[in-house]
């Protein structure tokens, strides 16, 4: 872990990116990807790319991550943010219960940024593209006046009968999470602590090692291609799906208002690494909170039909701690000692103060 970025490396070499153009600079960063997609006619190169998704549907999600607002470059090396900006698309395509096939990926860069702090921003997409199997069909490049900026748009493909939207939980449905929830927030918590300790004396070498699950949480998440695979195994087919990247109960209450019903979340229930439950500690945050309102974990947050139950049962990757209720008894946390709280949507809001 370091806490001052390439771009800021005196001894780095620079070459600026008016040397190459707009064009040049896009054939540059993507001379190296292939396409692997039999779905992927053309890709970079053309006006527009071309894809032959034959009778599968299509799914489509987008996002932007902007400097300052998602990310810190004082702590979040260019390569992982690559790798990061990826994940966080291709998250929403399986929360659809479908397979990414392609992405386009366009940047505003500031003229701070030489060519080799893009190359590492795009070590990590190509990274991403090959370890998820998707294609890099096309993008865009601008200048900045405000710092880096990523738009990444993420096709997937599904059969119209396998595909999951928010709205389709019923009344006793299990609710179930993947993985564990809460290790991006507290791992965001450790890089802002020494964030703070590096302002005051940059010769200070942090010990991160016993972090480094929570900090890879932060900086390196992975979408949960497995859990879709998994569940086609399982001939699991969830009733309602969202992933996890605003937070616990922010989620829960987004199935619930789509799909008209109340539930109960019980607290005990919440999986959490031991290494949440000991930064929490350190901290001084509640564990349940983090989890509820963290965000950033990518994991899988869905329905299932109670008697999908013997199927999902003991699985490693899945946690059941809940169930859907009737609309009328609304959204509620069970707690330890048994007492319902009303949930509230206390997660990432990108208009906050």
């Amino acid at each position: 872990m370091y806490f001052c970025s390439m771009i800021e490396d005196k001894n780095q070499k620079k070459t600026s990116l008016e040397e190459l153009g707009e064009f040049g600079l896009i054939e540059h960063l993507t001379k190296s990807f292939e396409s692997k997609q039999e779905s992927t006619l053309k890709a970079i190169g053309d006006d527009a790319a071309v894809l032959d998704l034959k009778d599968k549907k299509t799914i489509l999600s987008t996002d932007l991550l902007i400097e300052g607002v998602h990310f810190d470059l004082s702590y979040m090396p260019l390569k992982h943010l690559g790798y990061k900006a990826i994940m966080v698309n291709l998250s929403d395509i399986y929360a659809m219960n479908a397979i990414p096939t392609q992405i386009t990926v366009s940047v505003a860069v500031s003229n701070r940024f030489p060519l080799e702090a893009l190359e590492e921003l795009y070590a990590g997409i190509e990274l991403a593209t090959k370890t998820y199997n998707v294609d890099l069909v096309g993008g865009d490049t601008t200048s900045s006046k405000t710092g880096l900026l990523i738009s990444v748009t993420a096709v997937g493909v599904a059969n119209e009968a396998d595909i999951t939207y928010r709205n389709g939980a019923k009344p006793n449905d299990l609710l179930v999470v993947t993985g564990d929830i809460g290790g991006a927030y507290m791992g965001l918590q450790v890089l802002e602590r020494e964030k703070e300790v590096y302002k005051v004396n940059p010769n200070s070498q942090p010990d991160l090692e016993p972090y480094s699950y929570i900090i890879e949480r932060q900086l390196k998440p992975e979408a949960r291609k497995d859990i879709v695979e998994l569940l086609e195994k399982l001939e699991v087919k969830p009733t309602s799906m969202i992933d996890i990247s605003d937070g616990l109960s922010s989620e829960v209450l987004h199935l619930c208002k789509q799909s008209q019903v109340g539930c109960d979340l019980y607290e005990d229930k919440i999986p959490l690494d031991p290494t949440v439950i000991s930064s929490c500690e350190e901290f001084g945050i509640d564990s349940t909170l983090v989890a509820l309102s963290g965000g950033e974990d990518y994991e899988l947050l869905f329905t299932v039909d109670q008697e999908d139950f013997d199927k999902i049962k003991g699985n490693p990757n899945l946690t059941v701690i809940g169930h859907m209720t009737d609309k009328s008894l609304g959204a509620n946390m069970v707690t330890r000692s048994g007492s319902k709280i009303g949930l509230t949507a206390q997660g990432w809001n990108s208009f906050g103060a």
